[in-house]
């Protein structure tokens, strides 16, 4: 009698033992290589979701297919930039215009520039609104940016 049931009790455990095992097998194979459900990435699957990612956060924004643009600022002129438009300044002298005095952040330093401060050169700023934020170019000036103008 208790053979009979040791006997059981091991045949129990052996086919417990074979589904769980047959069960993680079928699951590893369900992955293709280098898929999303591969438990280990390759670095082209990881530069791929990367990309997606930062095509998707482009698309969220409004900014999709974007692309830097530049302009030629004469000396003595504004420029007036509308909410969401990131610039940078990559010749001349210009200061920051905010009349409403908040600054413009720049986005390079981690600061916020303030109404008649001189704008950095090669530091990437972002205008938050379209509240008349701008520059004064003091000298000729050559402005890239994304988003757009209000004159």
């Amino acid at each position: 009698m208790f053979r009979r049931k040791s006997i059981l009790m091991l045949l129990l455990v052996l086919v417990i033992a074979g589904a769980a095992y047959a069960g993680l097998a079928i699951a590893a194979d369900t992955g293709e290589p280098g898929s999303h459900l591969d438990p280990l990435v390759t670095k082209s699957f990881v530069e791929q979701y990367v990309a997606d990612f930062a095509k998707k956060a482009l698309d969220t924004a409004g900014n999709s297919g974007a692309q830097w643009r530049t302009k030629a600022v004469a000396q003595g002129e504004n420029i007036v930039f509308t909410g969401g438009t990131e610039f940078i300044i990559r010749s001349g002298k210009a200061v920051i215009v905010d009349p409403v005095g908040n600054g413009i952040p720049d986005l390079t330093a981690g600061t916020s520039a303030a109404s008649g401060q001189t704008v950095a050169r090669d530091h990437l700023f972002l205008v938050p609104r379209s509240d008349g934020r701008g520059i004064h170019a003091q000298s000729a000036v050559t402005v890239m940016y994304i988003g757009s103008l209000s004159y």
